[in-house]
């Protein structure tokens, strides 16, 4: 019962900030105009508990499915309706949550060896599982009723040192790969894929792999609206520059700081006649790829902070870090802070 408790809890976490994710990712259309630009830090806090949670519930479904694996294959399957009933929806939660966190795992590390699209099968393999999960919660009602009732009894032979060999498993696993998103354990950052503060701003996708290695000489950012038009890049670090400490937070987990300097967004669509309020798109100079164009709510676009930065802690961009200008927005994912900006325009 308490290694079922910790899984279904690290589970129900993960499967919470994971929805947060892809309704930023990809919001419908009634939540486009209420999505928020604050909290700044607010991806970052819940897509590094998404990954926390996940990684922290391998150990945890192991050491269950250690438990109780001669019940899986019990014989006979089935001795009445409401046992098969048990018995599928205990088939489906093991194969919706084994699936869901291998995939989670190896989305982490960047590595991709299965022909389906990776979002949107976790993300429903995520929907199944809870549902899984709730069908087994409900068929095992009584007996989980019956548990909390009964008087306590003595523990059986070995359940504690189950119990704290879990504990410092998930402890562990926890402590050694969540430094990648939380700063103060950055020391203790062991097995996580990716290790912020350590040097430069990682990258998870670089110019050489974009097709954005040689920028045109004459490049101009292209804004369209009334009054459009098109700049180059002395005279965008010509105009008024804005300085921001900003996190650069990522779906695999990991997140940091960086201090950004640039033209606010806001400043270039009113310039081109654009009035607040508007949402706008954002085409990068790659030739293709999944983010090549994105969407900008109007929440953050006409957020202060939000900017066309030209450089990272005080330096020009490098071109894995988007030269000649990319975005940077608070409470975004990574992979919507455009790089290799080549155009601005309402959407």
């Amino acid at each position: 019962m308490v290694l079922g408790r910790w899984l279904g809890a690290a589970l129900l976490l993960c499967f919470a900030t994971g929805l947060v994710s892809h309704l930023l990712q990809d919001p419908p259309g009634w939540l486009v105009p209420r999505l928020p630009s604050r909290p700044v830090d607010g991806y970052r806090v819940t897509q590094g508990l998404h990954v926390v949670a996940g990684l922290a519930a391998i150990p945890l479904a192991g050491a269950k499915l250690w438990t109780v694996y001669p019940r899986l294959f019990a014989w006979p399957p089935a001795r009445s309706v409401l046992h098969l009933l048990e018995r599928l929806s205990i088939a489906l939660l093991v194969a919706a949550v084994l699936l869901e966190l291998f995939t989670g795992l190896l989305n982490t590390l960047q590595w991709y060896p299965w022909p389906f699209p990776f979002r949107q099968t976790h993300y429903w393999t995520a929907w199944t599982a809870v549902g899984a999960l709730l069908v087994h919660l409900a068929v095992k009602a009584p007996v989980i009723a019956a548990h909390w009732r009964r008087a306590r009894s003595a523990p059986l032979p070995g359940r504690r040192a189950v119990l704290a060999a879990t504990a410092a498993a998930v402890g562990t696993v926890t402590l050694t790969t969540a430094g990648q998103s939380v700063p103060w354990l950055r020391a203790l950052d062991l097995f996580a894929p990716r290790r912020p503060g350590t040097g430069s701003l990682p990258v998870n996708r670089t110019a050489a792999q974009a097709g954005t290695t040689a920028v045109p000489a004459d490049w101009r950012l292209a804004v369209d609206g009334p009054a459009g038009y098109r700049i180059g890049l002395a005279d965008l670090r010509a105009l008024p520059q804005t300085t921001a400490d900003l996190p650069i937070a990522c779906v695999e987990g990991w997140s940091a700081n960086a201090r950004w300097t640039g033209v606010r967004v806001a400043d270039l669509l009113r310039r081109a006649g654009i009035p607040a309020g508007s949402a706008v798109r954002i085409t990068s100079l790659e030739a293709e790829g999944p983010y090549r164009v994105t969407e900008m709510p109007a929440a953050y676009a006409d957020d202060p902070l939000t900017l066309l930065a030209l450089a990272l802690d005080g330096r020009p961009l490098t071109p894995d870090h988007g030269f000649p200008a990319r975005i940077v927005a608070p409470n975004r994912p990574g992979v919507l802070q455009t790089k290799w900006v080549a155009r601005i325009e309402v959407a």
